[in-house]
């Protein structure tokens, strides 16, 4: 059996869950999402909790009203840990746990002692708790079933990643391709233009050019018929 529970200190609510006793706690250390966040007293004995983490983000930035709420059920179901105050709640993701064979039911240990956090609560806070209990709600989970269906929608949003990834590269090479175009068309168009000022200067020059043949055919026919006079 695993207890679910709702936390408002963010929207939508985050979902928290813990095993009934340790022998659930064993399956959920089993077969935990492994962005889920779990929760402990530190040394003492508790329950373990865990917190589904919302879409979008990060454990290392829990809003500190969620931290609080799981931290206030851990130290609910912590029967030492209910009767003190300043009490450490140690909390790591589902993927930093260790298990081994030869741990007691429901010991754990870690992967890497850095990528645990602290969470340090003053004292035990009635509304918190009433407030979580009042959403409580209890009932078995087939684990395997959970996790594939977890597999089919990973798989999922992968191949809709990958699409959506697909159709932005297609929509950039599109567009490269048409600004490739247009530079083309603009640098065909300058050396079109170069080359008509460079027809029209040559014409220029030729027409020029033959004005001055022109004055100097008409020169030469002017010294000719003033030596015919002189004859």
């Amino acid at each position: 059996m695993v207890l679910f529970f709702k936390s408002n200190a963010v929207t939508p609510p985050a979902t928290i869950y813990m095993g009934k006793d340790k022998v659930e706690n064993e399956d959920l250390i089993k077969y935990g999402f492994e962005e889920d966040v779990w929760f402990h007293v530190d040394k003492l004995s508790s329950a373990h909790v865990y917190l589904r983490m919302p879409e979008g983000m990060e454990w290392t930035s829990i809003p500190e009203a969620l931290l609080e709420d799981c931290s206030q059920l851990v130290k609910a179901n912590s029967i030492e840990g209910n009767k003190k105050n300043n009490i450490t709640i140690i909390y790591t993701p589902h993927a930093n746990i260790k298990k081994t064979g030869d741990m007691a039911i429901g010991t754990v240990t870690f992967h890497n002692d850095r990528v645990v956090k602290r969470f340090h609560v003053k004292e035990r806070k009635n509304e918190i708790v009433n407030r979580l209990n009042k959403t409580k709600v209890v009932r078995d989970v087939d684990h395997e079933a959970e996790r594939q269906e977890r597999e089919r929608q990973l798989g999922r949003k992968k191949k809709e990643f990958a699409l959506q990834q697909k159709k932005e590269e297609m929509e950039a090479k599109r567009l490269h391709k048409e600004q490739a175009a247009a530079k083309d068309y603009s640098n065909l168009f300058s050396e079109e233009a170069i080359a008509e000022a460079q027809r029209e200067k040559q014409r220029r020059d030729r027409l020029k050019a033959s004005k001055a043949d022109q004055m100097n055919d008409d020169e030469e026919d002017f010294g000719m018929e003033s030596d015919d006079s002189f004859m």
